[in-house]
């Protein structure tokens, strides 16, 4: 990493020195490390935050630092992953500094990428009433390029509509050949290669006539206006003196593409992110983005923040000795000034079915010393590893919540009254047309498109619906339809609730369709009061339905904004989805080899890497107690086998070993502690062979 300065520590005194020379009373509830992160002047600056040792409040602080030493907030941009993240952000800085606070540009990668799309896209092309379509309506799109193109016809296997656009996203997002994508993930698809590249480009196409932009064209657009096109380049990237991005191991290539673009006048970028905890590569995340920074950024100063403030210490020397066996990793050891602590638990049980005991009785028992529920989590590599608990938790009566599963905006019923809006923002929109008109009786696949076709001819005229003729069995639901979208158009949006109008309106209809099409219709109508309530406070049905759009919340609590109220449950979670969280609690099941890491990262050095660096993620979450277990025979098909005897997980080697106390649970419920055996005397095979003919 040439022409590169790294901050290596200092004495108490220097470190004592430099606070109260350069840091006033912003730092004062700042570490060493912290405040000179904080308080750094220009140029590109990494920070290092391992898990758990303040990275937030580290960025707050300098964001806040920026503001007091004049820079004026309308000149920083803050980038974060969730529009959430950035909101407390602004904050927390806001309590430091005052209102000023309030000017600084921060939001999601995505979100900030559409807004610059709607300020200078029509330069580049994109008309800027464009409409935004998320994943499902991505992949409904491809769909139609499918279907048009005769491969819904296709007597041998052809890849399914979400195959085709995860081929397409990932193509987009990491720069990968198209071909090298189907050989190293769909190798039964690798003659179809053509055939790919002909449906992505009728999907190109379809989205330009009807002006529709998806989540990865909004990244695309943003990196290319800075790279092809000089003149916006220069106004896009005069709009910041500073660039902030939080959870830096998390970009993929075409986000490091963009923040090169936007510091070309100048170097002011600070990152923060731990490449530790890059997990994300399935997403397009690219663990050499946090690597490769130095040398993208010339003169970087790297910081290292290393005092955890979450962890005992006994689990702080588990996790670094896990990552210490990393092949490429930017060296930090955590350390806590907290004292005290267990040793983290390494428990083999004979089976699943003792393994779940095991996790249950402990869990009550921690309940029952006064740890809340909600503050004990059970972590798995992946979702189906928890069926067996989850049966026993029900029948404990012990209250639990899953993370995942269906996201709001992907039930059908919100997309359904969501298209209604969408086309009323851009008539263009086919995906949302399509999904309205086989909602109504007596229309099929054959008499939507046929109707899309005839508005495509009339070019998208707002009356072109209501001169299609219809069968004759679906004219009373065409009616219907064209007068409510008459009266829809009809209606200005003069203030907040003609969003949460729109959706009255168009309810009127689809409450009707909704009750003949679902069954258990209840909890979707709360589902659409919810949403309708929650439209109120959006000033237009663009801004309704583009914060959807770029932001999807996994339910309407998430929506709403979420509740400061916390009920007591259990939380099991995938490790990926742990990412950030914290308990006091950890219990991480199934840490045997083809479980954790997974089977098919084995046989591949960069997926095997990944799954220890999620493991350490795993780890990292528990504040005071961590148990980590292993079944040693398992049955299950999902092995390939009835019946399996595993081996621990290949990361907790001998070293990690060391730092654990090994358990060994009775049948009785009761667990027996012992201490990992003592290594044997090393022996000389050579001597010994020796030995055998008298040498």
């Amino acid at each position: 990493m040439t022409d590169t300065r790294v901050y290596e520590g200092r004495s108490d005194a220097q470190r004592a020195a430099m606070v109260k020379g350069g840091a006033r009373s912003l730092t004062s509830e700042l570490n060493a490390e912290q405040a000179v992160a904080a308080t750094f002047g220009d140029g590109p600056l990494l920070i290092i935050a391992g898990a758990g040792t303040g990275k937030t409040r580290t960025l707050i602080y300098r964001l806040a630092h920026l503001i007091e030493k004049g820079v004026r907030p309308e000149r920083i941009l803050l980038l974060t992953f969730t529009r959430r993240a950035a909101q407390e952000m602004l904050a927390r800085a806001e309590r430091l500094v005052g209102g000023a606070c309030r000017g600084v540009n921060g939001g999601t990668f995505h979100a900030t990428a559409h807004r610059l799309l709607r300020r200078f896209g029509a330069a580049a092309g994109v008309a800027n009433d464009f409409s935004i379509m998320d994943q499902g309506d991505a992949e409904d799109l491809i769909q139609l390029s499918r279907a048009q193109l005769g491969y819904a016809e296709s007597k041998k296997r052809f890849p399914r509509k979400e195959t085709l656009h995860y081929v397409y996203s990932r193509h987009i997002n990491t720069g990968f050949a198209i071909d090298d994508i189907l050989r190293d993930e769909y190798s039964q698809f690798v003659d179809y290669h053509d055939d790919f590249l002909k449906i992505f480009a009728d999907y190109t196409r379809r989205k330009g006539e009807r002006n529709l932009v998806d989540y990865d064209d909004l990244l695309l657009f943003w990196a290319t206006m800075l790279e092809a096109a000089p003149s916006i380049a220069e106004r896009i990237a005069s709009l910041y003196d500073h660039v902030l991005v939080d959870e830096y191991q998390d970009t993929n290539v075409l986000q490091a593409r963009i923040l090169r673009g936007m510091c070309r006048r100048h170097s002011n970028i600070t990152v923060v992110g731990d490449d530790a905890q890059s997990i994300y590569s399935f997403r397009g995340a690219s663990f050499r983005n946090i690597l490769d920074f130095p040398r993208q950024f010339p003169g970087t100063t790297i910081i290292a923040l290393e005092q955890n403030y979450r962890s005992t210490q006994p689990i702080l020397d588990a996790s670094n000795t896990l990552i210490s066996r990393a092949s490429e990793r930017y060296t930090k050891t955590l350390w806590t000034k907290r004292s005290g602590g267990e040793a983290p638990w390494l428990v083999t049980a004979q089976d699943e079915q003792q393994q779940t005991r095991f996790v249950v009785d402990r869990i009550l028992e921690l309940h029952e010393e006064g740890v809340p529920l909600r503050e004990i989590a059970v972590l798995f590599r992946a979702g189906y590893m928890s069926a067996d608990l989850e049966i026993e938790l029900t029948n404990r009566k012990i209250p639990f919540e899953k993370w995942g599963g269906l996201k709001f905006l992907e039930a059908a019923h919100v997309k359904d009254v969501l298209a209604f809006l969408r086309i009323l923002e851009n008539p263009r929109d086919e995906v949302s047309w399509y999904r309205i008109l086989m909602l109504l009786p007596g229309i099929g696949d054959v008499t939507a498109r046929a109707a899309i076709d005839l508005m495509a001819q009339m070019a998208w005229d707002s009356r072109a619906f209501g001169q299609y003729r219809v069968p004759a069995r679906a004219r009373d639901a065409h009616t219907q339809l064209v007068a409510l979208l008459d009266q829809l158009r009809a209606t200005p949006l003069v203030d907040m609730a003609s969003v949460s109008g729109d959706i009255a309106r168009v309810r009127q209809l689809y409450d009707g369709l909704l009750r003949e099409k679902y069954d258990r219709v209840e909890p979707r109508l709360a589902d659409l009061d919810q949403l309708q309530a929650i439209a109120g406070g959006y000033p237009s049905r663009e801004a309704f339905l583009s914060a959807l759009a770029l932001e999807p919340p996994q339910a309407t609590q998430d929506l709403a904004g979420g509740s400061d109220e916390e009920r007591d449950v259990l939380v099991l979670s995938t490790a990926h989805s742990a990412k950030g969280k914290e308990w006091d609690a950890v219990f991480l099941i199934w840490a045997a080899d083809g479980w954790f890491p997974m089977a098919r990262a084995i046989n591949d050095d960069e997926e095997l890497e990944e799954e220890r660096r999620l493991m350490y993620v795993a780890l990292t979450r528990a504040r005071n107690h961590l148990a980590v277990t292993c079944p040693l025979n398992s049955y299950s098909t999902r092995r390939s086998a009835d019946y399996a005897i595993d081996q621990l997980s290949r990361f907790l080697d001998r070293g990690v070993r060391e730092k654990m106390e090994r358990v060994v649970p009775r049948m009785d419920g009761s667990v027996d502690r012992e201490p990992e055996p003592a290594p044997s005397a090393p022996i000389d095979l050579r001597a010994l062979l020796r030995g055998r003919f008298g040498a």
